[in-house]
């Protein structure tokens, strides 16, 4: 099997100035501003939701912006590039219910706890974002309400679904990741990010390392353990087994290669979940949740 490309900066210039070509902006609904969030229906019972906490670089006409160019809004800091097309052939794959963000991480971040400083940015990899610059309190809670909480709300809805029907779901969270940070290039094609309960992470990173072809990170290119996120809301909250999957964006920066990276991962990933530990709960089966 042929190996994944590699990425040099050099490389890195070509593919920002390309992506934004491609994906301007994400796939979002015309009335995102009334609706925070997408639902795709799917099957409550067939053992599996999927997330996609920065599917959206949308941001509501009166923030305008938030002062920021459209070149800024097309890169990663306003939103997962490729994340929301592999959350979508993941969800068909499986006949899933997945849960997409209508709303930029620049607005309001929903991987983050509420009392997170990284919650609202007001500088992101060296761009500085003037509509974040003076937000007060009042503003962030306003935020909060509008975006964060309908989001949130629509992650537990749905594991309550699956619930009670008698299945406890595992969380697949789906993110990207840039090819370089400060002028380093990434060796990693993806990254599988967990804390505390390794039941499918573990198997998946063996599991993706034997295709060949792949650079997979243990917790790269960042760390999973990360207080007040979704995954710890919500999965590791309730017990239910998880992962974070995190792909490069110059792998995934065209919608066809995007659904060809979700249709891979769900034929990874059908033989790991069938085995019966992922329907345990967690918290009980290690008598703690620590």
């Amino acid at each position: 099997m042929n190996r994944a490309p590699s990425l040099s900066s050099v490389d890195y210039l070509l593919w920002t100035r390309l992506s934004m070509d491609f994906f301007p902006y994400a796939a979002t609904p015309d009335d995102a501003e009334e609706h925070p969030v997408t639902e795709i229906p799917g099957d409550p019972a067939c053992g599996v939701i999927v997330l996609c906490d920065h599917a959206s670089n949308e941001i509501p006409p009166e923030y305008k912006a938030l002062g920021l160019p459209e070149a800024q809004l097309a890169r990663h800091i306003a939103y997962d590039i490729g994340a929301a097309g592999m959350t979508r052939a993941l969800a068909e794959a499986f006949g899933a219910p997945a849960l997409l963000t209508n709303f930029s991480r620049l607005l309001i971040d929903p991987n983050r706890g509420e009392d997170d400083p990284t919650l609202v940015m007001r500088i992101s990899d060296g761009a500085v974002v003037p509509g974040n610059a003076r937000v007060d309190h009042e503003e962030v809670a306003r935020r909060i309400k509008r975006f964060y909480r309908p989001y949130d709300r629509a992650v537990q809805t749905t594991i309550n679904s699956a619930m009670s029907k008698g299945v406890r779901p595992v969380i697949l969270s789906i993110h990207s990741f840039t090819p370089v940070w400060r002028g380093t290039p990434r060796p990693w094609h993806t990254g599988i990010l967990w804390a505390k309960d390794p039941r499918l992470s573990r198997p998946l990173i063996d599991r993706l390392g034997a295709e060949g072809d792949l650079v997979v990170g243990d917790n790269e290119p960042y760390n999973g353990a990360l207080t007040g996120d979704v995954i710890d809301r919500h999965a590791l909250a309730n017990g239910l087994s998880n992962t974070l999957i995190e792909i490069r964006q110059d792998l995934i920066t065209k919608a066809h290669d995007a659904r060809a990276w979700g249709l891979r991962l769900a034929e990874v990933l059908r033989p790991l979940l069938e085995d019966p530990v992922h329907r345990l709960d967690y918290r009980s089966s290690t008598g703690s949740n620590a």
